[in-house]
């Protein structure tokens, strides 16, 4: 272990959901690839026994994918220490001082609610747990642009810049890091990757379910600041994105927050918001609600290669489909060479990248036809890229916020950016409007995208449009 590393993790709402449904499979795998050889001290309010911990920790890797490597299962509850307290108490903060023993380096992860990062962040600095320590904080960073300021603040008071990791784990996911290496590894999309030659280009993440359980949760989010202005504006970086100036993760983070400093902010127009049937039925959600469950966008990046071209982001619960797919459309030939290669319906050529549930890449070109009329049809050139055994996106981010390494997260102008593009639609924009359980969502969506030849809806596992 190199000195830089983190000698201890401390686990901050180890006793809740995400500890039990994300990130004590991710320890495991750490622990079975020998990357996972430091203490791990739990920290909640249940008075639990450390025998209660690791019985839930084994009944978290059991339902994740069963337990196949009792030995990194004996070397991983090992390893567990617990803390119970209130975040709120400074005796808490000394408790787990003690519990840390001789480590000096800790990784602090915050997978509790965010309302409680602040309090948590000054209890670390008043105990004197931030000198040489890290800390992880799980999205939302903030809920709007004032709180994510305001947060900021707070955690660089505790921690410099470069110790502090903002997880969104849809970056750890391989088919996220794939757009980068895609787009900067291959030398044929550079003279076409601009205004010059895309039409539009259009992101969906869909769900084919709803909040299960998670009312309360959502009724303070909604979808375009749980999927939206992190996800998806995510994917938009990497899409439009210049190509950094190295391979240093700075020079990275560099040109994404350009991305997002030129993004025009949104305006009412920009925008649907959609409610699934049911949704106000939900335990925990108002009965006169007004928080969206889908959301589109109209968004245009004000930079010199993407002037004039739309973005059209959309996310939803209960849709027809649960996945995430690109479409990126080019323009036309400039010339009407032959008569149907300006196609009057349908889609011109493009790019597609499916991301989840299965990772391809399809390119979509026009053929002719045998015989000897001048006409053809549109076919993909289609790409499978699974790889089994792939490593989760909880692993690697855990994994790489204990190494130091902060390529995969996000840095304080790139999130206050991002805010500042939303920040004007949170309060004023248009209402709800309903639609029904497993299709697109409402049809004011379609309008939005008419003049652009409307959304691609796409099958579970297509292949070809």
């Amino acid at each position: 272990m190199s000195e830089s590393h983190s000698d201890a993790l401390v686990l901050f709402g180890v006793t809740g959901d995400l500890a039990h449904k994300m990130i004590f499979p991710a320890l495991y795998a750490l622990a079975k690839n020998g990357a996972l050889r430091v203490p791990v001290v739990g920290v909640a309010s249940p008075k639990w026994s450390l025998e209660q911990l690791r019985s839930r920790v084994e009944d978290s890797i059991q339902r994740s994918g069963g337990i196949d490597d009792q030995d990194a299962l004996r070397r991983l509850t090992a390893l567990l220490g617990y803390v119970s307290g209130d975040y709120k108490d400074l005796g808490t903060f000394a408790a787990i001082k003690k519990a840390l023993g001789a480590a000096v380096r800790p990784a602090h992860y915050l997978a509790i609610p965010p309302s409680l990062f602040e309090t948590v962040i000054k209890g670390l600095a008043a105990a004197n747990l931030t000198e040489q320590a890290r800390v992880i904080v799980e999205k939302p960073f903030g809920r709007d642009l004032a709180s994510a300021r305001a947060l900021n603040r707070v955690a660089q008071a505790a921690f410099p810049e470069d110790s502090i990791f903002r997880i969104d784990h849809f970056l750890g996911k391989e088919a996220i890091m794939n757009i980068l290496y895609f787009r900067f590894a291959n030398s044929f999309l550079e003279p076409i990757w601009n205004r010059n030659y895309v039409a539009s280009v259009q992101v969906t993440l869909a769900e084919d379910f709803g909040v299960r359980g998670r009312g309360a949760f959502y009724e303070t989010a909604g979808c375009l600041r749980d999927v939206i202005e992190n996800h998806l504006f995510q994917i938009v970086a990497l899409l439009a994105m210049e190509p950094a100036a190295g391979r240093s993760y700075g020079a990275v983070h560099d040109e994404k927050a350009k991305v997002f400093q030129a993004m025009r902010p949104l305006r009412p127009e920009d925008m649907v918001r959609g409610q699934y049937a049911g949704y106000r039925d939900e335990s925990n959600v108002a009965k006169d609600s007004d928080v969206e469950t889908f959301c589109a966008l109209r968004l245009y990046v004000d930079s010199w290669r993407w002037e004039g071209v739309p973005w059209y982001l959309r996310s939803g619960k209960c849709l027809a489909q649960t996945a995430t797919e690109i479409l990126v459309e080019l323009k036309a030939p400039p010339q009407r060479l032959f008569a149907d290669s300006a196609p009057t319906t349908g889609r011109r050529n493009y790019l597609r990248i499916r991301l989840s549930p299965s990772s391809a890449i399809a390119l979509a070109a026009r053929v002719k036809r045998a015989g000897k009329e001048f006409v053809g049809d549109q076919r993909e050139l289609y790409l499978l890229d699974e790889q089994p055994g792939e490593e989760t996106a909880y692993t690697r981010l855990l994994g790489d916020a204990m190494a130091g390494d902060g390529a995969l997260f996000s840095r304080e102008d790139a999130v206050e950016a991002a805010w500042a593009v939303v920040d004007p639609v949170l309060k004023t924009h248009p209402p709800v409007r309903p639609y029904e359980r497993q299709g697109w969502g409402p049809r004011e969506a379609d309008a939005l995208i008419a003049s652009d030849g409307g959304w691609h809806n796409f099958g579970p596992e297509e292949e070809s449009v």
